[in-house]
């Protein structure tokens, strides 16, 4: 089992020979260029879902990039309600059919009025499929080399131009998640 985000992980059939990529169903975990909370929903999952794990699927589709949506138990936990709970993803409610929507209600309000992971900030973090629109529509005018356009007023900076670590850090806290390529936390390593 090996999680790569918050809310997808592959798991391995009993045989050991065909692999299946799993997206949870009804949730949606921030993503992992969302400093800090991506990379804490996946360490969560990580630990929801240790390698060797056996769980068992609830399979309700299957999306657009071919990966298995399910509601996911090892045991008797539920692992989709697992991650709302303790506030390292949120209630996907576009997508909330075929799960108890009553369930997550109370244990998303339940993670908010205690603060707990996405929402340790009034009001919850950014929602993961907001940060994706907007980050859609600011990829819309960069051309194949991710450079704005030319004559575009851009806000985008390359680390080669910030110029120290510090202030590198200080853009990231500002929402420039770009800056942080490997999801760790950090922005433009090769500057310290």
């Amino acid at each position: 089992m090996s999680c790569r985000y918050g809310d997808t992980f592959r798991v391995t059939g009993t045989t050991g020979a065909n692999k299946t990529t799993v997206r949870l169903a009804c949730i949606d975990a921030p993503e992992i260029s969302q400093a800090p909370y991506g990379n804490n929903a996946r360490k969560e999952l990580q630990e929801q879902l240790p390698i060797g794990a056996e769980v068992s699927l609830r399979t309700k589709a299957t999306d657009r990039y071919g990966r298995t949506v399910a509601e996911v138990l090892k045991g008797t936990t539920n692992i989709n309600q697992a991650l709302v709970a303790t506030g390292a993803a949120f209630v996907y409610w576009q997508y909330i059919n075929g799960c108890n929507r009553e369930i997550y209600s109370r244990l998303e309000n339940e993670a908010r009025l205690k603060s707990l992971g996405v929402w340790a900030v009034p009001g919850g973090s950014q929602r993961p499929w907001d940060y994706r629109r907007g980050r859609k529509s600011s990829n819309a005018g960069a051309n194949s080399s991710g450079a704005a356009n030319p004559g575009q007023n851009s806000s985008r900076y390359r680390c080669k131009q910030i110029g120290s670590w510090a202030k590198a850090q200080e853009l990231l806290k500002q929402g420039h998640s770009y800056l942080d390529r490997d999801g760790d936390g950090e922005a433009c390593e090769r500057l310290r």
